[in-house]
């Protein structure tokens, strides 16, 4: 009977703690309700956060303070638990229990700055936030934020102890360091407020550290207690200012530092942590700060050295803080504080006050609502988005210091060819010195990869005798060396680690061989290689950044990042050579009235085009008022896996060619006065007079309805009757030669004098009647009459007139003569006629017949390029003080012309009964004052002047067949373009859900 009796009592008890944790109660009611059950011991204990875990000294493994801290919950009520190292699944079983046996529930905390993977095991780490600061983009800092608010409340955590907001304005610096956005108080400020904002709309509570600034230091206050000498100006104008703006902007908690400031407290020995002028004074009187204060760890010895034994706790709470972060012994601390109450060193008003502050966030914070931790896919839930975050955070990061070597830099893999294509340049001798490794990791495999290179490993250890060895071994053996700093230490001290014989190495081999300079690490190390001829700051070194590194370095994208720091005279904070200048800037979607959660919505489409193999990859741009929204790129070139796609990746951009490379040719053309459009064929090709083709006029011609064939198949009248269709010899060679001059694809070149007869056969083709019917022998001739009427070849003209004085480095005809290969997609694996992945040759049969110029197709871009070319248009003709045409010519080539069909001049135009179809073209928010194009590789621009809106989508859907359906059976192009409208405010009722799969009717059975 008395066991029954004690099994009701701990049921009762356990169902008490429980009610706790799943209320209605509103906020105050709350709070006074378990308040009220609090005895003066755990009112205390309320305002403590203890340690769950550690690194075991010997073992090197998480060990758990499982019974100790049980005790220390059961026994006080303690507040709040920071947990540290261990195994996700673990630690949610520790969160799960402690929780369920907690009579108030547990505050869960972590120092998690770069993500959870910064503590437990098993979880992927993300970039520190040095890295972070070589980035430009703040939205990109937000989603950083976001994704470790996800990660943190998945497994049960409350508080992260991040942002770090210190200014790191002292190289030296042996704790903060790469903790830190950088020396900008500007940028510090921007990216710690997006941070915070990622984490608390998670619905973590975020908190500035280390107040007042930690970042000035030359000393590890986890050691001992770092003095900083300056005037209470100089705070206020540099430490105290990502704080200030922090609090504006709604930080929920900060971190006090151990600090010994005497512009702030000159009591000797008086940490920041433990003063009253730091804590009261300055952040809540001065600052008028009034969200929750924690101390940083108590037990450091920057604290304990001259408060042990408790005594620390107490003077944390004199000075004004909340809640004390591992105040050590717990009993002690308790006892101590409760001796300061009793000699009124403390009063109970107080305490009072700051519990409920700790329960009022606990309420905020979800904890009267609480929910056991699912172990199901929890550590695959906490690494989701981890890897896609490293990436996309290096390709805005890794930055490009110097480049006084532009044939070195970038890296060409795989050898390169002459302009004319006709003799392969030789092949150069490349070598990769690995600095710091004494086995091969990613990038080294890459160099093997991609150069076939010679690899040569040499640790920090190597002395005088070996580092001159290896200067004369790789001396005068190489056309170039690509020398990485790997694996050196993350702070300062020792030089990073790298030894004298080994810097001795790295100069020499600098300043006598041709060679691109890697760092992968802490930025400062720079100053090690201030003279490199070539130098890229990486600035983490796992293998994300590795890869990344070996794409641009292979010249796949522009590097894009800044030096967060000054690491020599020649580097200073800022510095970064870039790509092009970017005349249309990229900004937050609400500066352009968008609605920033609505147009990431465009991520999930794109993501379920690729899932669905509607295409490997793809980009979208989004610019309005002439500016960017949106860039991004998604996923691979090709289903493999293998090689990412970026913003800077080119497309072949099939159909699209007609308005961003013909129509505005000819635009031009009208507009000096040059081409009538009332004139015909025969007016301007004189091939055509006597034929058919001769009295169609240019005008018919433009809207496709001059009775042209859709379209000629050329391949087919110079290839064998196999299955296979094989290129006819004679017709084509393997090699170029003097009557075999025009490249068709790899190792296959037609005969020179072929094109004539490619004309005759557009000539010969069957007219039908005047009708809509889009063909592209229509742009064939259009791009033959510029030709004729300038002098040039197309691809000439326009470059001349448009691409070059409009800096647009990537749009143009034969990509592979300017650009290495890796930064073009692949297009169709043809399994006739050419028989290869086609990378780099127009996919157009036709067009490749041409010689990959041709008015039809040919044209390959990256996304901003032709968002330059489109916002021109938008501007009326005039772009950067330049006048390309007159705004008449554009509004009257992009006005319906045609009452057969849906065009204008060259352009495509939205249905004009939209309103009433299934599936609106492009898309039912367009505006009838809308032009564009799509494209048959997966392509599509669109413009609308209405709403000075531009929309590009870029994707290789015909890799590798190019029959998929899936994209626009999908409807991916026209679902993103109505999204931008949705998030524009612009709404017309249309999904942007997939369409349903068309039903299939049951054949009825015939009856016997």
């Amino acid at each position: 009977m008395r066991k029954l009796a004690l099994l009701l009592l701990l049921v009762v008890g356990m169902t008490g703690s429980y009610a706790q944790h799943s209320t209605t109660l509103s906020a105050d009611a709350w709070v006074d309700s378990v308040f009220r059950t609090l005895s003066p011991d755990e009112k205390i204990a309320q305002l403590m956060v203890i340690r769950l875990s550690a690194i075991d000294p010997t073992t090197h493994r998480a060990v758990f303070y499982d019974s100790a801290v049980e005790g220390v919950v059961g026994k006080y009520n303690i507040g709040g638990i920071c947990t540290f190292q261990g195994e996700p699944v673990a630690q949610a079983n520790h969160i799960n229990h402690l929780q369920a046996i907690a009579k108030t529930p547990l505050l869960f905390c972590i120092d998690a700055e770069n993500g959870l993977g910064m503590r437990m095991d098993s979880v992927r780490g993300l970039p520190r936030q040095m890295m972070l600061g070589a980035t430009s983009d703040t939205g990109l800092i937000y989603r950083y934020g976001r994704l470790v608010g996800k990660q943190c409340r998945r497994i049960g955590i409350q508080v992260n102890y991040a942002p770090v907001v210190d200014i790191n304005n002292n190289p030296d610096n042996p704790v903060i360091n790469d903790r830190s956005f950088g020396e900008d108080k500007i940028k510090v400020a921007e990216f710690g407020i997006q941070y915070m904002k990622g984490l608390q709309e998670e619905g973590i509570m975020a908190c500035a550290k280390h107040f007042p600034g930690h970042g000035d230091v030359a000393v590890d206050s986890h050691l001992d207690l770092p003095v900083i000498n300056k005037n209470r100006r100089q705070l206020d104008s540099l430490e105290l200012y990502p704080f200030r703006q922090l609090f504006k902007a709604g930080v929920a908690s900060v971190m006090i530092a151990h600090l010994y400031i005497p512009a702030i407290d000159n009591t000797p020995n008086q940490a920041t942590s433990l003063s009253y002028n730091n804590v009261t004074k300055l952040l809540r009187k001065q600052l008028h700060y009034t969200g929750i204060s924690f101390t940083d760890a108590l037990e450091m010895k920057g604290v304990t050295k001259f408060y042990p034994d408790g005594d620390a706790a107490v003077q944390s709470l004199v000075a004004g803080n909340d809640m004390l972060c591992l105040p050590g012994d717990v009993t002690l601390s308790l006892d101590k504080i409760n001796a300061a109450l009793r000699e009124k060193k403390l009063h109970w008003k107080d305490i009072d006050a700051r519990v409920k502050k700790v329960l009022y966030a606990k309420y905020t914070y979800g904890l009267a609502q609480w929910q056991p931790v699912s172990i199901d896919h929890l550590t695959a839930d906490l690494n989701n988005g981890i890897g896609e975050m490293h990436r996309e955070v290096a390709e805005n990061a890794l930055t490009l210091l110097r480049n006084e070597d532009s044939a070195l830099f970038p890296l060409r893999a795989g050898g390169a060819q002459t302009s004319s294509g006709l003799h392969p340049a030789k092949k150069k001798r490349i070598a990769y010195i690995g600095m710091g490794l004494t086995g091969e990791n990613t990038f080294s495999r890459r160099m093997r990869d991609d150069y076939t290179a010679d690899v040569y490993l040499f640790d920090y250890d190597l002395d005088s005798s070996k580092a001159a060895a290896a200067f004369e071994l790789l001396s005068n053996r190489y056309d170039a060396l690509v020398i990485g700093l790997h694996n050196y230490a993350r702070y300062p001290a020792r030089n990073f680690l790298i030894s004298d014989p080994a810097a001795w190495l790295l100069h020499k081999l600098q300043q006598k061989e041709r060679s691109v300079t890697l760092v992968f690490g802490n930025p400062y190390a720079i100053r090690n290689s201030c003279d490199a001829k070539v130098l890229v700051a990486c600035y983490e070194d796992d293998s994300t950044t590795q890869e990344v590194a070996a794409d641009l370095l292979n010249g796949k994208f522009t590097p894009r990042g800044h030096l967060p720091v000054s690491v020599c005279e020649e580097y200073k904070a800022g510095a970064g050579i870039v790509g092009p200048y970017r005349a249309l800037p990229l900004v937050g979607p609400s500066e352009l009235g968008m609605d920033a959660a609505r147009l990431q919505k465009i991520d999930a489409i794109c993501e379920e085009a690729i899932a669905k193999q509607a295409a490997p990859g793809c980009v979208v741009l989004v610019a309005r008022n002439g500016k960017i929204a949106y860039e991004k790129a998604f996923g691979y070139m090709t289903y493999d896996r293998k090689e990412p796609v970026y913003t800077e990746t080119l497309y072949d951009m099939a159909s699209c060619t007609k308005i961003c490379a013909t129509t505005m040719a000819v635009m031009k053309l009208y507009d000096e006065g040059r081409l009538d459009l009332q004139k015909t064929l025969g007016d301007y090709l004189p091939w055509v007079r006597g034929s058919d083709k001769d009295s169609l006029r240019i005008w018919d011609i433009l809207l496709h309805q001059a009775g042209l064939i859709p379209d000629v198949v050329f391949y087919k009248e110079v290839v064998d009757s196999s299955k296979e269709q094989n290129p006819i010899p004679g017709i084509f060679t393997r090699q170029p030669d003097s009557l075999h001059g025009v490249r068709v694809a790899e190792n296959l070149y037609l005969r020179n004098d072929w094109k004539d007869t490619m004309n005759l056969r557009v000539v010969q083709s069957r007219l039908g009647p005047r009708k809509y019917d889009y063909s592209d022998n229509d742009f064939i001739y259009m791009g033959q009459i510029v030709e004729a009427i300038t002098g040039m070849t197309l691809d000439e003209y326009v470059k001349k007139t448009y691409y070059d004085p409009l800096g647009m480095t990537s749009s143009g005809f034969k990509p592979r003569e300017r650009f290495p290969l890796g930064r073009i997609a692949p297009t169709a694996l043809e399994p006739i006629f050419r028989h290869q992945l086609l990378q780099g040759d127009v996919h157009d049969p036709g067009s490749a017949m041409f010689g990959g110029v041709a008015g039809h197709a040919g044209l390959f871009s990256d996304a901003y390029d032709l968002a330059i070319l489109e916002q021109m248009l938008l501007d009326g003709g005039t772009f950067n003080g330049q006048t390309y045409l007159k705004k008449s010519t554009i509004d009257y080539f992009t006005a319906y012309h045609s009452d057969i069909s849906r065009r204008a001049l060259g352009f495509d135009k939205p249905e004009k009964d939209n309103a009433k179809l299934k599936q609106p073209y492009p898309c039912l928010s367009a505006s009838p004052e809308t032009f564009g194009h799509t494209g048959f590789t997966g392509t599509c621009v669109w413009v609308d002047p209405k709403y000075d809106l531009i929309y590009i989508f870029l994707s290789n859907r015909v890799n590798p067949v190019e029959n998929n359906p899936r994209l626009s059976g999908l409807n991916i192009r026209g679902r993103i373009q109505e999204t931008i409208y949705q998030a524009m405010g612009v709404d017309e009722g249309a999904s942007t859900k997939a369409p349903a799969p068309p039903v299939k009717k049951k054949k009825k059975r015939k009856r016997s």
